[in-house]
């Protein structure tokens, strides 16, 4: 049983977390202007778990066919059958209950609009087989954590909050291009569609470059509007630097180190800015 356990955590990629759950807190930090207390705090822990642990089994279910063909993705745990497809439905059915029950918890309108964001969540795995802009739809889905956590701690959502979440779409997307050049070539074969498969690995890049550049320039707006202080800015700025770091890495179509591009820098990213948010909201308490 506990090995189990451990291939589902390596399934779903556990330590990776640090992409979305920093930025439903950023949203509750921004909501509260201060610490949401512990209450809303572990609520948020439990939905962004479950979000994801539901989105991550969802997404290895329904890639199954195409893991079992790709040389990159084959060796995972459920292509390669250290895990059976009915433990990861079953731990995906667990992860929803979670989920649905800390949006519940959380307040009416996060279990009302819960169903929304998880349709969104999940959908994402379908996107790939009819559109390009698949990376648009993964960062509309991590978009949702920062607008969750302010809607968790007070029942509504402000303009700042959802430019802020705009920003996250365009960081996730950028990143996103950049990890989807690896598949280039088994994409065209099987017929998946990518911005990568559909213009290029140098093109996409490029585009990776734009959207991170808008989604700089919506943190800061973001940060205006809601009248966060310096150290906010200062975070921003960091965030700016890191994701310069990231693209001079894979400048020039080099992607032999993608998991520091991706994993680790993008990492960096989400913490960052959570930690520029909690630093400002002791300066307005």
């Amino acid at each position: 049983m506990l090995q189990g356990l451990v291939h589902i955590l390596r399934m779903i990629k556990f330590e990776h977390t640090l992409f979305a759950l920093p930025l439903a807190y950023v949203g509750a930090l921004m909501a509260a202007k201060g610490w949401p207390g512990w209450h809303n705090a572990l609520l948020i822990l439990l939905a962004m778990g479950g979000a994801r642990s539901a989105a991550m089994s969802f997404n290895r279910i329904v890639d199954l066919p195409f893991d079992k063909a790709n040389p990159r993705t084959r060796n995972r745990e459920l292509p390669s059958g250290r895990l059976s497809r009915g433990a990861v439905m079953a731990f995906l059915w667990i992860s929803c209950a979670i989920f649905f029950l800390s949006a519940w918890a959380l307040g009416p309108w996060c279990f009302y609009l819960s169903p929304v964001a998880l349709v969104v969540i999940l959908g994402y795995s379908y996107t790939k087989r009819f559109t390009w802009a698949c990376h648009i739809f993964l960062g509309l889905a991590l978009s949702l954590a920062p607008l969750g956590g302010y809607l968790a701690v007070a029942g509504s959502l402000d303009w700042a909050v959802v430019v802020l979440a705009l920003g996250v779409l365009f960081w996730v997307a950028g990143f996103d291009l950049i990890y989807a050049c690896q598949d280039i070539e088994f994409d065209r074969k099987v017929g998946l569609q990518s911005i990568p498969a559909k213009m290029g690995a140098q093109r996409a890049l490029w585009l990776s470059g734009l959207f991170h550049a808008l989604c700089v320039i919506l943190f800061v707006l973001a940060g205006w509007m809601s009248r966060m202080p310096w150290p906010y800015f200062a975070g921003t700025a960091l965030v700016g630097g890191l994701l310069i770091w990231e693209h001079r890495i894979v400048f020039g179509v080099r992607l032999d180190q993608i998991d520091l591009a991706f994993f680790t820098i993008n990492s960096y990213v989400s913490v960052t800015l959570l930690c520029g948010v909690a630093f400002s909201a002791l300066l307005l308490t």
